[in-house]
This record gives structure tokens, sequence and C-alpha cells, in this order.
């Protein structure tokens, strides 16, 4: 992947990737410098929920996200921060972390949607 500074967080529930980001609780935050993980720690997401996600991962300085099922238009706000977004992804957090930085994380671009609708 070779960039020198990247700070990941991925929508977290007991090491495995959450499936709903708009409802995430905890995000496991990795800070890779040169494609090595130098440190990782969950965050809680504070209460954050949905639209409110996107500022919260932006307070935090993040600038790559790896996610289940997520809204278009959240995808939207993240891109407009400067984030890259990952979709789709399922299993464990660290995997996934180690795909990313090897170049085989495979997205599913599916797991967008048009948004939330059973609000």
């Amino acid at each position: 992947m070779s960039t020198e500074k990247m700070k990941i967080a991925i929508t977290y529930d007991n090491g495995k990737i959450w499936q709903h980001f708009g409802k995430t609780e905890y995000f496991k935050i990795y800070e890779i410098e040169n494609d090595e993980v130098e440190d990782s720690y969950v965050i809680s997401a504070n209460g954050n929920s949905h639209g409110a996600l996107a500022g919260f991962l932006g307070d935090n300085e993040i600038n790559t996200v790896i996610c289940g099922g997520v809204g278009a238009p959240m995808v939207e706000k993240l891109e407009a921060l400067g984030m890259k977004v990952y979709p789709g992804i399922e299993g464990e957090a660290d995997d996934a972390v180690e795909n990313l930085l090897s170049g085989e994380l495979e997205v599913n671009n599916d797991a967008v949607h048009e948004g939330c609708n059973h609000h």
C-alpha cells in the first residue's frame, strides 16, 4: 500500500467488524506507519450515531474507514472529509487491516445502500 502514515477506524464489536455503521458503539483504531501497525486501541463512539459519526471520525483524525453495511450518504460524508472508505467487509478487524496493508482487501460495494430507512 506504501503510505507513510495512516489512521484506520474499523466498526468494531468483540474482535469482529460490526455490520451496521450507523449503530456502531465502538471503533478499533489502528495507527499505521510505513505499512506497519504501530498502535491499536478501541474507542467508544460516545453515543454518536448515524450522521454524527462522520464528524466524530474526523475529530479523531481518521483517514481510512473499514466497515460492513453503510449508507451512501455516509460514504459521501466520510469521503468529503478526506477519508477512504472500504465497505462490505466482514470478519476479524485485525485481519482486515492486514489485508488492506497487503493490498488484498476486497470491497463489497453491494454493502453500500441508499441510506437507513428504519427511522
